[in-house]
């Protein structure tokens, strides 16, 4: 194990399942808030990512977790990590 090579830590996000695709596919949004480089003016911007759901549970409007992983189709590069607890 001398010469094993450390991963690099891997991105987190937070966000909200806006669309179910098909089975273990989901489309999670998740928003930011950032200061508008000329103006200064606070402004919420959002990006979508397509995750893998390996339980197959989540559902339109859940929170979830979701984390950086290996290419899994043409466009799922996203894992669901947790639901997050009510």
């Amino acid at each position: 194990m001398a010469n094993e090579e450390k991963r690099g830590a891997r991105k987190v996000r937070k966000g909200t399942v806006v669309s179910k695709m098909g089975a273990k596919s989901v489309v999670v949004q998740v928003t930011y808030r950032e200061r508008h480089p000329m103006y200064g003016k606070v402004v919420v911007r959002s990006k979508k990512y397509h995750a893998h759901d390996e339980a197959d549970t989540a559902k339109v409007g859940d929170v979830v977790t979701i984390m950086e992983t290996r290419p899994l189709s043409a466009t799922k590069r996203w894992r669901i990590v947790a639901p997050e607890a009510k």
